[in-house]
């Protein structure tokens, strides 16, 4: 089935956490370690060419700021989405313990559309024993929320950038 789509995606986790440098490495291939927080939400769009036969996808990427000063905004800005990437930072445990009120605010505010859990900063981890968080704990959360996958990222060289957009828009066009 060819066709062209149009979807908002939805970036959301605490402070941080890598959505910024995630949104500027998949939209322009570069990394800035020296990203600024962002303020509220910010937005990008990406022109993503689908399998061969299928078409081609336009995605509308909205960052939402991870300080909780902002979270009284975001409700509104989740009007509309058609997928999320969640994300939590591998080796600052408090940020997958944020997660809850994270997923409440996509949940509350949308219609029950596909997530993805994203444990960013991968390429910080050099060995099992650098990970904070029991791998247990984050597929029950995964299980008891219904999230559609997971993935480790790093935005930093690039590991499972593109895929974990491919795989939203997957669930997205699937939806």
């Amino acid at each position: 089935m060819t066709g062209k789509y149009l979807f908002k995606i939805i970036l959301a986790g605490s402070g941080g956490c890598g959505k910024t440098t995630l949104l500027n490495r998949y939209t322009t291939g570069q990394f800035n370690s020296d990203t600024k927080m962002t303020i509220g939400v910010d937005f990008a769009v990406h022109y993503l060419e689908l399998d061969e036969g299928q078409g081609a996808a336009t995605l509308q990427i909205w960052d939402f700021g991870g300080e909780e000063r902002f979270r009284t905004m975001l409700p509104s800005f989740c009007q509309g989405a058609s997928g999320a990437l969640l994300f939590f930072d591998l080796v600052r445990t408090h940020t997958f313990y944020e997660l809850d009120e994270w997923i409440n605010i996509i949940r509350r505010n949308t219609h029950d559309i596909p997530i993805i859990l994203l444990g960013a900063k991968y390429d910080l981890i050099e060995s099992p024993s650098d990970l904070n968080i029991d791998p247990q704990q984050v597929m029950s959360f995964i299980q008891y929320n219904k999230i559609k996958g997971y993935l480790n990222i790093s935005s930093k060289t690039g590991y499972n950038v593109n895929k974990s957009f491919d795989k939203l828009t997957e669930l997205m066009i699937t939806k």
